[in-house]
């Protein structure tokens, strides 16, 4: 199941108008949204997100993985600007190896920490390579990016606006966050098979082309 079947007040049917797309969307339908990586491993799925009441923008997906049935299931923070929506087959790509998010900064869901607390923050966002300092938002696309992921944190390089990190020594410069262009600010890549992020995302509507830059706007209108 995936946002648009979700979609209780009909945000997504109508292909005729402008409205919620890619670039807008209900966050209660992005809750339960698969979530796999590259090598389209299942990491789990999306069970809330967070919203930063000062700033007005998302902070934080959290993902929960392994377990059977909710029993034993791990949460993860994930930041927003490390994911990547997948518009086609509608879920987000997290670039981390299964093996790997084993060991990302995690909590039981009866023993949350303090989000706001900054030295659990910095533990996240330096495991996910994004910076603390930057509000940001997914980068989005048709399927899943040719190029390895992982972070900054495992070197290797990715898609994800703002999660692109100074020790990858490549001609790629820093992620800028929120933004929706594939290599960040400074970058001589010219792959297309990266370009996911700008101007190629589909909008949910069936039939309906979208042409958004980013998903900054979302700001969990239909919570609560």
């Amino acid at each position: 199941m995936g946002y648009a079947d979700r979609d209780k007040y009909g945000m997504y049917k109508d292909s005729s108008i402008a409205g919620p797309g890619p670039s807008l969307m209900g966050a209660d339908t992005l809750i339960g949204e698969n979530v796999v990586n590259a090598n389209e491993e299942d990491l789990g799925e999306i069970k809330e997100i967070m919203l930063d009441m000062q700033t007005g923008q998302v902070a934080y997906a959290v993902l929960a993985f392994g377990g059977f049935l909710g029993m034993g299931e791990k949460l993860f923070a994930v930041p927003w600007q490390a994911l990547h929506l997948d518009t086609v087959n509608k879920r987000f790509v997290l670039g981390v190896e299964k093996d790997r998010l084993k060991s990302a900064p995690g909590f039981d869901k009866d023993a949350w920490p303090d989000m706001a607390d900054s030295i659990w923050a910095g533990d996240v966002h330096d495991f996910y390579g994004t910076d603390p300092q930057r509000s940001g938002a997914p980068t989005m696309g048709s399927g899943v990016p040719t190029a390895g992921m992982g972070g900054a944190a495992t070197g290797s390089s990715t898609y994800a606006g703002g999660a692109m990190g100074s020790s990858m020594g490549s001609s790629m410069g820093a992620g800028s966050a929120g933004s929706a262009s594939v290599a960040g600010s400074g970058s001589s890549m010219s792959d297309s098979s990266l370009n996911q992020g700008s101007g190629a995302s589909l909008d949910p509507r069936a039939g309906n082309l979208g042409d958004d830059d980013d998903l900054s706007r979302i700001r969990g209108s239909n919570i609560g």
